[in-house]
């Protein structure tokens, strides 16, 4: 940070999922520790998600909210929303095997355990398969309506590596199950969001600050009910700034200050 001149790199926008599911001890999610060889959060416990590729620009079988509603829930054009959630629901799905499509509006895959959808999988992360062409050749449609947008968090300017991230939840549909680990991470894990969270205070287990503030704020959310829990809340950009203390720099975050101001 010490050497930043002021320049910062446009950021790319992104999609990740906080998936949800009961267990005793209170609200589970998914999460993946990435390989300390990746450029971008090495060693971090992030929910699935990833970049926007242009291949989620196309259209795809939809069910749900339209493109100008995501549009003005997620504060940007319907195109842009549009790809944005078909890009959730494609990293979800290459990164841990939950699909969020049926083959109507009323209906989910209630099992992608097959080889062939874990080739699939396999395909989409290659990028030698769209996720329109999946769903089409399939018969299935893309469930927009299983998810909540949740938050919106840009990568502070002074990171090389900059990203425009939309935070969905969701609650894992009946009958799916999480396939296997992807290339990106070096550990999976279903744990309770209450004690992930006491061993990140503890320092077992690192987070950067918009994964860790999602955690906290779905502690007590029911997983049945985050989607209708999702729809009351405001979205907004939250961009975290360096800010200079005494000659010291520390990283402002609105959020936290929200909280305990």
């Amino acid at each position: 940070m010490a050497t930043w001149d002021g320049t910062a790199a446009p950021p790319r926008d992104a999609a990740t999922i906080a998936l949800l599911r009961p267990s005793a001890g209170g609200p589970e999610t998914y999460l993946l520790r990435r390989q300390a060889s990746m450029a971008f959060a090495p060693g971090m416990y992030v929910f699935p998600g990833g970049g926007l590729q242009e291949s989620d620009r196309e259209v795809v079988a939809w069910a749900g909210p339209t493109s100008s509603q995501w549009g003005d829930r997620l504060g940007c054009d319907p195109d842009t929303a549009r790809a944005l959630v078909v890009a959730a629901v494609r990293e979800t799905f290459e990164e841990s095997g939950i699909l969020f499509a049926g083959t109507d509006a009323g209906s989910v895959v209630a099992d992608t355990s097959s080889p062939e959808l874990q080739k699939a999988r396999l395909d989409l992360d290659a990028g030698e398969l769209s996720f329109g062409d999946f769903l089409g050749c399939r018969g299935l449609v893309l469930r927009s309506d299983l998810l909540g947008a949740w938050a919106h968090w840009i990568t502070p300017a002074f990171e090389p590596r900059r990203y425009d991230t939309r935070f969905f939840v969701a609650a894992v549909p009946r009958g799916q199950s999480v396939g296997t680990l992807p290339g990106e991470a070096d550990r999976a894990v279903w744990a309770p969001i209450a004690s992930v969270l006491e061993k990140v205070k503890a320092g077992e287990a690192a987070m950067l600050p918009p994964t860790w503030i999602t955690c906290r704020e779905l502690v007590r959310v029911d997983p049945a009910g985050v989607v209708d829990e999702a729809a009351s809340r405001e979205i907004r950009p939250i961009e975290p700034k360096l800010v200079d203390v005494d000659g010291e720099w520390f990283l402002d975050n609105p959020i936290e200050e929200e909280t305990h101001g």
